[in-house]
């Protein structure tokens, strides 16, 4: 309970600034109806709306990363936390604390995309719901990146990082366009992380292809358990320090 009511205190911080919130749920509809209107003059299927609206739901969960790492680096900077730290809590009753108010803007991201989507012509059925549960565990690993960066660094610092973040979760991930189509030591290391395989998990659930899903998914929670862990870890020096 102790978590719970420093989760209340960062959700009022975050809802402080709307316009951000609005961009990071505003930018991914914009980019799915642009790519949907350049596929219909292209002659292979690259930007199907299937394969489209998972990338970019999961991109859009790039700014969740921003989010979370501006907010604990700006309680670093204000010595917010330095004056909290007499309190009971354990670092990873912190950590839970900023990453729970973070949760609602995912699943709200997920669902404005999923509407637009099927407005552009995606069908309704019931592996929408699976890719959804999945998309809420990648969700977690995009929280736990940017508890990362701002346990570390500044909330200038994590500004600057982020633009190289938001890089990598764009052309990593095979979102607009299939790693295969580079391949060599560009796909090897795309492979060895976790974006591409967040977005296949998606692929799969969306799909229906629950056997394929197992490896993608088993990616991306062992990123998410090594990054809380790394969290956590670092969270708990600077608590000491």
């Amino acid at each position: 309970m102790r978590y719970l009511a420093f989760a209340s205190r960062n959700r009022k911080e975050i809802l402080r600034d709307p316009l951000t919130l609005l961009f990071g749920m505003g930018l991914p509809i914009i980019i799915m109806y642009l790519f949907s209107s350049m596929q219909k003059n292209m002659p292979f299927d690259l930007y199907s709306i299937e394969n489209l609206t998972p990338g970019v739901i999961v991109f859009s969960f790039s700014f969740i990363t921003l989010f979370s790492g501006m907010l604990i680096g700006k309680d670093k900077s204000s010595s917010f936390l330095m004056r909290i730290f007499a309190s009971p809590m354990s670092a990873s009753d912190y950590m839970m604390g900023y990453a729970l108010p973070l949760l609602p803007i995912a699943s709200l991201q997920i669902i404005i995309c999923f509407i637009s989507a099927l407005f552009l012509g995606l069908s309704f059925h019931v592996n929408i719901v699976g890719a959804v549960i999945v998309l809420i565990l990648i969700a977690m690993l995009y929280i736990g990146f940017g508890l990362l960066l701002g346990t570390y660094f500044t909330d200038k610092q994590v500004g600057g990082i982020f633009a190289i973040f938001v890089n990598l979760t764009a052309w990593l991930s095979g979102t607009w366009f299939k790693l295969d189509m580079v391949g060599g030591t560009f796909k090897i290391f795309a492979s060895a992380l976790p974006f591409a395989h967040a977005v296949d998990a998606t692929r799969f659930a969306l799909s229906g292809q629950y056997g394929d899903l197992v490896v993608p998914l088993l990616w991306v929670v062992g990123y998410t358990i090594m990054i809380f862990v790394l969290a956590v870890w670092g969270f708990k020096r600077k608590m000491k320090s």
